[in-house]
């Protein structure tokens, strides 16, 4: 008779060393990029409440003929914190012919690329200097 040898099926502690190792390698570079694509979309919450905000201070104008008396929150033309909670708004300027209104980050979206988004009466999407990456790629 002949004896059967029965291995044992499972992993080398190698093995496993090289498996994790690729696993953390991967996590490495795909963590930060996710990060990225996260901020990137939590800035449509700056942009969105931006023009928002911008169409109540012209129906705002509209009614009174000036931007100046507009305020933000409680019992003003609109929150002073965005709808996702990710961006405080203000409003930086306002005269009898102009505004200028400010989204800046907060909680976990502090120290994005795009830093604060502004906007004004004759729709010029800029953001603060600060910010690393251009307006163009902040405000597409």
């Amino acid at each position: 008779m002949t004896r059967l040898h029965i291995r044992n099926r499972g992993f080398t502690l190698v093995e496993l060393m090289i498996a994790l190792a690729v696993v953390g390698l991967l996590s490495a570079i795909a963590y930060p990029s996710y990060q990225q694509q996260v901020a990137k979309g939590r800035r449509t919450d700056a942009k969105q409440s931006l023009l928002e905000l911008a169409q109540k201070m012209e129906r705002f104008y509209t009614e009174r003929g000036t931007y100046a008396g507009a305020t933000l929150g409680g019992t003003g033309l609109y929150p002073n914190v965005s709808s996702g909670g990710y961006y405080s708004l203000t409003i930086v300027t306002q005269t009898a012919d102009g505004f200028s209104v400010q989204a800046t980050p907060r909680g976990t979206q502090v120290g994005d690329a795009c830093a604060s988004f502004l906007y004004n009466q004759v729709g010029d999407q800029t953001v603060s200097s600060d910010a690393t990456l251009s307006a163009v790629k902040c405000w597409q």
